[in-house]
């Protein structure tokens, strides 16, 4: 019988172990090429909104590149009891992308990286402080939010399908590169055979991208633009401190931590099969604050945990710590050499979309799966079914305008950010609804 100190291709299903580097890397390579275009694109919105110029947009991206490694290789292996043990993949927050562009409009961006450090550190000490509060994200509450995660990427999927944020969003080019995309996925998951069908969503990806280059939506032009060798650019920005830009970022922060349990708890879910210790939520927090701080050193908004890789994970069980490494050290390599990051950034988005529609489904349904291990108690389903609830209907794109009466940071924070609306009215459910709401039958 095989150890998990043998080099061994099935150890990818394992948490540790080792697995021959040729093998391990197009798994790792498949996490970085499903976040990658994700990873980089808050930068450029909120840069925009801060009035940077391209040059200065262009240093960012290779930072966030290559914090994103360095701060996925820390969730893998941690330092002191910063980090999680798990495979779990970092890379620049989609949820500070609102707030932020305010305080880059308002303040100017070196308000915007005042901000990410003060808040990052908040953010990672409440994490060692864990242990503490860990209670009150019971496990209903922790399965309504990761159920949240779920629906609320479904929006994502599709806006990539279409094209992204891009003048040609929802054009027929973009729509029959997705299906392509999605249709290889697919033949492949069923036809192949062994660990080979784990690889998905990397083939899908290959596929897409060379059909992309014969449809004339790749610019090969850009991949020796900025050189061969480039390093990481330390403080590009002074930070500077507005109590208002502190306060909004520092309340986003809560809600990313949040999300971060989610992430992590549907991660042990649906690829370890056992529920999270405190430990690994200890040491994902922490890791998430804390690589926040250093990021906005380097320039970057923060970084957290990626639900899309969850998803990936949740699809293809693939959680060895080692493969997820050649991943975090590919991202990190694209921070360092400019041709190795523009290769990934030349990804269409459309490809992107079309592997990522059943990922986050995939979240959706890891979600179901933790309100059942809950338990379906008249407690349980009315925490479930209120917060949900209120969560998708009250920040649907068509009613966002019920929040118009309270004030604009809370508009900021909730109006449409259906995770951050679960797990407040979840927490607010479970603490004060009572123990015992079972309908007993009247004698």
């Amino acid at each position: 019988m095989k150890n998990s100190k043998t080099a061994d291709v099935a150890n990818i299903y394992k948490l540790d172990g080792r697995v021959p580097l040729g093998k391990a890397i197009p798994f790792g390579l498949q996490h970085i090429l499903a976040m990658f275009v994700s990873n980089l694109t808050p930068i450029t919105i909120i840069a925009a909104a801060g009035g940077l110029g391209q040059a200065e947009v262009a240093i960012l991206l290779q930072n966030a590149m290559f914090v994103a490694g360095i701060a996925t290789l820390i969730q893998l292996y941690p330092i002191w009891k910063i980090g999680s043990r798990l495979p779990i993949v970092m890379g620049i927050s989609f949820t500070f992308v609102t707030v932020l562009s305010t305080v880059a409009a308002n303040y100017g961006y070196p308000a915007v990286i005042g901000a990410v450090l003060v808040g990052g550190i908040l953010e990672g000490t409440l994490g060692l402080l864990a242990k503490y509060w860990k209670k009150i994200i019971s496990p209903i509450v922790a399965a309504s939010v990761v159920t949240a995660i779920g629906y609320s990427l479904f929006t994502v999927g599709a806006r990539s399908f279409g094209g992204g944020y891009t003048e040609d969003f929802g054009s027929a080019e973009n729509l029959i590169l997705g299906t392509i995309t999605l249709i290889v996925c697919l033949i492949w998951n069923i036809k192949a055979k062994g660990y080979l069908k784990q690889l998905s969503v990397l083939v899908g990806l290959i596929v897409g991208y060379i059909v992309a280059i014969f449809m004339g939506k790749v610019d090969l032009s850009i991949i020796l633009s900025g050189g061969i060798v480039s390093l990481p650019k330390l403080m590009p920005y002074v930070p500077e401190f507005h109590w208002g830009a502190i306060f909004s970022v520092a309340i986003i922060f809560l809600v990313s931590a949040a999300e971060t349990i989610g992430d992590t708890t549907a991660m042990a879910s649906s690829g370890l099969k056992r529920e999270i210790s405190v430990k690994e939520i200890t040491g994902s927090l922490a890791c998430d604050g804390y690589a926040s701080a250093f990021s906005s050193l380097l320039g970057c908004p923060p970084v957290t945990s990626f639900s899309q890789n969850v998803g990936l994970i949740a699809m293809t069980k693939v959680v060895n710590r080692f493969t997820i490494m050649t991943g975090a050290v590919c991202m990190i390599l694209a921070g360092l050499l400019p041709p190795v990051g523009n290769f990934f950034a030349s990804l269409p988005e459309s490809v992107l979309g079309g592997c990522t529609l059943m990922m986050f489904g995939t979240i959706l349904t890891s979600g179901i799966e933790m309100l059942a291990k809950a338990g379906f108690t008249q407690r349980n389903i009315t925490i479930a079914a209120l917060s949900l609830s209120i969560g998708i209907g009250f920040t649907a794109a068509s009613e966002t305008e019920i929040w118009h009466i309270f004030p604009e940071i809370l508009q900021s924070v909730f109006s449409a950010n259906v995770v951050a609306v679960v797990f407040v009215v979840s927490i607010i459910l479970n603490l004060t609804l009572p123990k015992n709401m079972e309908i007993k039958p009247i004698a």
